[in-house]
């Protein structure tokens, strides 16, 4: 009898104990213009959850996975010196009659704090194919520049006179991802300087990647006769996003009509699956690669 009372404290203790997890995933909201900055400069980043039922959240801010002591929605790094680089991310948490519930973790972001004189802005998020990449060559102080230079994995692509110290790249394409960097060059007293900044990463992602096809046949809950098919795939618009609409087929035949959801579930059936998602305001689709199930032929 104490052997079972001890177990069922010790179970009791760990279903209040231990936090539950909701399918939420918190992300960072970049609120100053960059996080690549200067020693002595501010960061803010806020941390969003996506509860439409507006509950009242404590947050948890983590740096390189260190927590830190901050528990504030809105997270200001203040005269920050280069020792306050690293990644950041967060979690929303909050106290329940059962127990604690908390958020899945937001996705890292990275502060940069250079002490250098010359850095490179790079927008916080990737670059969507077809759209212009914006970049700024930015100094400490106001020096009369006569010439801006930026690299590309260490070439250059792109040389302009003047003050201006905008830089961009239009119409990218996924050839345009890689390590960016510039040189500022400036006059004074008699004198020529130039700087280089750090190379700093530029993502550029599709507006809607190959999608792929996922055949879940093991999932109990949709029963013994039937599999659910999942259109994995990265639909990168800005918002407010057109609708995206999925279609699954069976050996080329469609099965039922279009969906907003990504999954389907259907018969319990030997054959190649595929999927294609489909954005019909942009007249935009892709297909997945055709995946067997069962005993085919043709394999």
């Amino acid at each position: 009898m104490d052997a079972i009372t001890s177990l069922l404290s010790k179970l009791y203790l760990f279903y209040f104990d231990s936090p539950t997890v909701t399918s939420y995933r918190a992300s960072i909201e970049v609120v100053s213009k960059s996080l690549r900055i200067f020693s002595g400069e501010n960061v803010q980043l806020k941390c969003v959850i996506p509860d439409i039922y507006f509950s009242t959240w404590k947050y948890l801010w983590f740096k390189d996975s260190m927590q830190l002591p901050q528990t504030e929605e809105t997270l200001r790094i203040s005269h920050a010196h280069v020792k306050s680089s690293g990644k950041f991310s967060c979690q929303g948490k909050r106290e329940t009659a059962i127990g604690d519930i908390q958020t899945r973790p937001s996705l890292p972001v990275e502060v940069s704090v250079d002490g250098g004189w010359v850095i490179l802005q790079t927008p916080p998020h990737p670059v969507v194919v077809g759209e212009t990449l914006n970049m700024v060559c930015r100094l400490r102080k106001k020096f009369p520049i006569h010439e801006t230079i930026l690299y590309k994995n260490g070439v250059e692509v792109m040389r302009q006179n003047g003050s201006s110290l905008d830089l961009q790249v239009e119409n990218v394409d996924l050839e345009d991802e890689g390590m960016y960097s510039c040189r500022a060059s400036w006059d004074m007293e008699m004198r020529t300087y130039s700087v280089i900044s750090a190379a700093t990463p530029v993502k550029v992602v599709e507006f809607l990647s190959q999608p792929v096809l996922e055949i879940d046949a093991e999932n109990n809950q949709i029963g013994v006769n039937k599999i659910k098919l999942i259109c994995h795939v990265q639909y990168n618009a800005r918002a407010p996003a057109p609708p995206i609409n999925f279609y699954f087929y069976k050996n080329d035949h469609l099965l039922g009509t279009a969906t907003s959801e990504n999954h389907k579930v259907v018969r319990r059936d030997s054959g190649w699956y595929s999927c294609r998602a489909k954005v019909p305001q942009l007249g935009l689709f892709r297909w997945s690669e055709a995946r067997s199930f069962g005993e085919v032929t043709g394999e």
